[in-house]
């Protein structure tokens, strides 16, 4: 990786442990700057990092702009759930995309489609569940939507057979799953930290797997 992605990469990780600080702590107006700046840093490690296919970097950079959008949206004081949801959907099809173009292996995604419907079955049912019992049973049907969208990503993910893809769509879907368990099943205190911690470690994982 070259002095520019690598400096990139530093900024990257110091504003994400900035944020982590800032959620444990309150710190609201803290995390309006480093959650955001997080990706932006990342999108010029995508920028910059030498790559085997142009097309990707640039499926990786479109995704990694919506999920800035979609951060935006969920961290303001009002309620903008939907916003939020739309841009990381759309975001998570740019990732879709970006693996395909990567190259995806039959027996990997098959395999990848496998764990994700467990996992969405196991975690998915329980959250549907619970938005069917909130005050807006509707949400069902995008929160649903959703779930089908990220495990097709994380399936994608492993059909790429790259460590950091892998790891960077797991982290995503966990991170994705502790949202929707906080917002829709029951909320502990540890969930916004465990939330960011493992959001930023997923982006970083996906932008690193376009390593060449």
């Amino acid at each position: 990786m070259n002095v520019a992605a690598w400096s990139f990469l530093t900024a990257a990780a110091v504003a994400a442990v900035g944020d982590w600080v800032a959620v444990q702590r309150g710190q609201k107006t803290v995390e309006y700057v480093c959650k955001p700046l997080t990706i932006a840093l990342l999108m010029g490690v995508a920028a910059t990092v030498d790559v085997d296919n142009g097309a990707v970097r640039g499926w990786f950079l479109a995704a990694l702009t919506l999920s800035m959008l979609g951060d935006v949206w969920l961290m303001v004081p009002r309620d903008l759930f939907v916003p939020g949801l739309v841009s990381f959907l759309l975001a998570h099809i740019a990732f879709i995309v970006g693996l395909w173009v990567d190259g995806v292996s039959l027996l990997g995604l098959a395999i990848g489609l496998a764990l994700a419907a467990l996992a969405a079955t196991v975690v998915g049912g329980r959250v549907i569940r619970g938005v069917r019992a909130g005050d807006d049973p509707a949400m069902a049907v995008p929160v649903s939507a959703y779930m089908a969208v990220i495990s097709l990503m994380v399936a994608s993910a492993v059909g790429t057979e790259k460590p950091f893809a892998i790891g960077g769509a797991a982290l995503f879907f966990c991170s994705d799953a502790l949202i929707a368990w906080e917002r829709f099943v029951h909320p502990r205190r540890w969930h916004r930290l465990a939330i960011i911690v493992t959001y930023h470690l997923a982006q970083t994982g996906l932008t690193l797997s376009l390593l060449s």
